[in-house]
């Protein structure tokens, strides 16, 4: 029987979002039963509600992503909805996932950061341990909320890949061992990937177990290789005399200069999975109809 990972975290807090779901009561009063019953029913909308590939996905004005065959593409108010249930604080950047109905082994989160123009001049000034201090220090912010919330609260294990920069294609990539504090040994890894555009930054986050990095690895390439800016929206089309310039510059993709100038969280768009051992039928009820939903989205026999 196939086993559901689930999604549990995102730590970037935006007001904005908080402001449209109502942040749950103290911890003591929120039972493990009705978390599961509302992971449930996200779940299935975020199925009912998806774009099977292939298909060309739009990306908030800014950028297509063309969907490969066998995926969907779960929008940004039922990722959202989804991502709250498992414990997450989604920004308002976020603007979906990508997954694939049966393989829920990975998942790709997609965010847009109009933050403006990026300069790229940091790039051999990328200090992996000094990077790797503050974003242990912003997870500890970030554990702040999900205790209150009643979720376990997280560790950051180290680097799996540590950051790097291609000039040609103005991509930003590193990876982050991620675990829960009491599980240590249930490690995740996010591999993030930051694309640079005129007005700010597309990511694309990977997340799966460690030990399924190399299995999953071609995917997010995958999708990164089909990611298009739309024509004027590119890096290359950046104008100095009218176009705005982030505050930030490559450090602050990997939280750190953003956290301490904007006062923002420096986990920024990073998951880390479960491994439950329920399986999909149980995890969304069983239903003669969520079984023929399942069906419907599970991709074509080759």
């Amino acid at each position: 029987m196939p086993f559901l990972r689930a999604l549990l975290l995102l730590l970037l807090v935006q007001p904005a979002w908080a402001q449209l779901r109502p942040v749950p009561g103290p911890a003591d009063t929120i039972t493990q039963e009705s978390r599961d019953a509302e992971a449930d029913a996200a779940w299935v909308a975020a199925l009912a509600a998806a774009t099977r590939g292939p298909a060309d996905v739009p990306l908030a004005d800014q950028a297509t992503l063309a969907l490969p065959r066998g995926m969907v593409f779960i929008p940004k108010a039922e990722a959202f909805r989804y991502a709250r249930s498992r414990g997450n604080t989604p920004g308002d950047e976020q603007i979906g996932i990508v997954t694939t109905p049966g393989d829920e082994n990975w998942l790709v989160s997609v965010r847009w950061v109009p933050d403006g123009y990026i300069r790229d001049d940091e790039a051999r000034d990328l200090n992996p341990d000094t990077i790797l201090t503050d974003l242990r220090d912003g997870a500890e912010e970030s554990n702040k909320d999900r205790v209150a919330r009643g979720f376990p609260e997280l560790v950051i294990q180290g680097w799996v890949e540590k950051p790097s920069y291609d000039a040609a294609t103005h991509q930003l990539r590193w990876a982050l061992g991620v675990a829960r504090k009491d599980e240590p040994d249930a490690s995740s890894v996010n591999l993030n990937t930051r694309a640079l555009g005129r007005g700010g930054y597309m990511s694309l986050n990977l997340t799966t177990a460690r030990d399924d990095l190399a299995q999953y690895r071609p995917v997010a390439n995958q999708l990164l290789t089909g990611l298009t800016f739309n024509q004027g929206r590119a890096y290359a089309d950046f104008n100095s005399g009218t176009d705005r310039i982030a505050e930030y510059g490559l450090i602050g993709l990997i939280g750190v200069v953003a956290a301490k100038k904007l006062g923002l969280i420096a986990l920024a768009g990073v998951f880390v999975l479960k491994f439950a051992k329920v399986g999909l039928l149980a995890l969304a009820g069983g239903s003669l109809a969520v079984r023929r939903l399942l069906r419907r989205n599970a991709p074509p026999a080759a």
